[in-house]
């Protein structure tokens, strides 16, 4: 006999389990194959000792939830998933990112309606990730910021440096000691500022260490960001705006080794230089007082080129006085005594020519005594005396004036002999006799003999 409904006013009453049953009938029929759903992961909800994940699903419009909905990843799946997740995106299941997923939808007569997921498809949320990290890039490089510590001048020889990493990993370990066993000898002082660095914690971490650099970055030349010991699993915290503009807006150059086998991050295209290793940037480090140090040896030799250059230069340039010197002090000890003689020559002439000239003078004046009588005579004959005493005045210091300047010449002369110019400090190094000017005409073993003012002095070449 079939039972009776109770009614409530004309209107039938339903238990609550009729109604649950009767929406699970609705859902299976409705959806009774698997869809693909597109929604944001809000809280991921996974619990190890189980291995069953209970994920928060949500749409939103801008900063707007439109839809929430709860799901499920039975053990069975979840470990598959989140593999395959890592290999593709680099990155486990985690909040805040959105996800495609293949997912049965069920109603539950005692847990509700849930979206029970087989499937998550990385591809897409890696796609995701791009647009995030070329929509990071794009708004650094609006802002004018994307460059800003490429452009910042690294020091000449960057000894204090801040290292962010944790003390305890391979990467700061091959780091330290990559650049304290450099086989140069340099020597660093670094200071450890300890982060997580991977993960979402790690923004927080490394712009919270970069802010308490920031705050002494009179002590330090450059920062340094390093990580190993593991794969990019949890890196794309690197791409987070956040990260990337403190870096790209900080004071002191940075230089990452935060180990990207593959793609480079956006924190990585904003620092002052990347690698990707920590030993890499070690190296790096290293390179710039090595660079300096060859700079410097390279000065010095060129420094010691040219002093020989001068020296030798200078050496050829006496010898070639010396020279010059024997050559010309008898031509000019020869030409002055010939333009003596040719002076005495002159004189000679001059003093017959005027006695000549006086004695036809004295012809005249003894035809004029003749005509105008003895007091003519005795006038020419005291003009021929005064005559006859310039004549014996002059020519004496004539000959002085001449003796005087053949004094000077010679004067001259002898302060360009050897033995004046030895007296002022100056050596001839002679080998076998024969004045040396290029120190590439020596072997080892080969005498030399010095000559200074007094003396010689005797070596050896080695």
């Amino acid at each position: 006999m079939e039972t009776r409904r109770e009614t409530f006013q004309d209107y039938p009453v339903y238990s609550l389990s009729e109604i649950a049953f009767s929406l699970h009938k609705v859902v299976e029929r409705t959806y009774p194959q698997p869809y693909y759903i597109k929604a944001e992961i809000l809280k991921l909800n996974y619990y190890p000792h189980s291995g069953h994940c209970y994920p928060e699903l949500v749409e939103k419009e801008g900063n707007t939830i439109k839809a929430e909905m709860r799901a499920i990843i039975w053990a069975s799946h979840y470990q598959r998933i989140n593999e395959r997740f890592i290999q593709i995106t680099g990155n486990p299941l985690k909040e805040n990112i959105s996800i495609l997923c293949l997912a049965n939808i069920e109603f539950s007569p005692k847990h509700g309606l849930a979206l029970h997921i087989q499937d998550i498809e990385p591809s897409y949320t890696l796609g995701e990730m791009v647009k995030n990290r070329n929509a990071v890039i794009e708004r650094l490089k609006k802002e004018g910021v994307f460059t800003a510590n490429k452009r910042l001048e690294m020091p000449l020889l960057p000894k204090r440096i801040a290292v962010i990493s944790v003390e305890t990993s391979k990467g700061f370990s091959d780091f330290m000691t990559t650049l304290n066993g450099n086989r140069y000898g340099y020597r660093f002082e670094t200071e450890l500022f300890p982060s997580i660095l991977q993960g979402d914690k790690a923004i927080t971490g490394i712009t919270g260490r970069l802010a308490e650099i920031e705050m002494r970055r009179q002590e330090f030349d450059c920062v340094v960001i390093v990580r190993g010991g593991g794969g990019d699993v949890g890196l794309s915290c690197y791409d987070e705006y956040e990260m990337a503009h403190c870096v790209a807006t900080f004071p002191l150059p940075v230089l990452t080794g935060i180990g990207h086998s593959t793609n480079l991050s956006v924190t990585d295209m904003v620092a002052h230089k990347h690698n990707i290793t920590p030993t890499d940037v070690a190296v790096s480090l290293i390179d710039c007082f090595h660079s300096f140090d060859e700079q410097v040896k390279d000065l010095q030799h060129r420094i010691v080129t040219v002093g020989k250059t001068i020296v030798a230069e200078q050496q050829a340039l006496l010898l070639e006085l010396d020279a010059r010197r024997k050559v010309a002090v008898p031509k000019v000890i020869v030409h002055h005594r010939t333009l003596l003689g040719q002076l005495s020559q002159n004189m000679v002439l001059k003093a017959k020519e005027l006695l000549i000239q006086q004695q036809s003078v004295l012809d005249m004046a003894g035809r004029a005594l003749d005509r105008q009588g003895k007091l003519r005579i005795a006038s020419n004959r005291e003009h021929l005396e005064r005559f006859s005493d310039v004549v014996k005045a002059l020519a004496p210091a004539y000959l002085s004036q001449q003796r005087e300047r053949v004094g000077v010449l010679e004067e001259k002369i002898q302060l360009l002999h050897p033995n004046n110019i030895l007296k002022r400090g100056f050596s001839i190094t002679r080998y076998k006799g024969k004045a040396i000017t290029e120190a590439s005409e020596l072997k080892p073993g080969d005498e030399l003999v010095t000559q200074v003012y007094e003396g010689e002095v005797k070596s050896r070449v080695e």
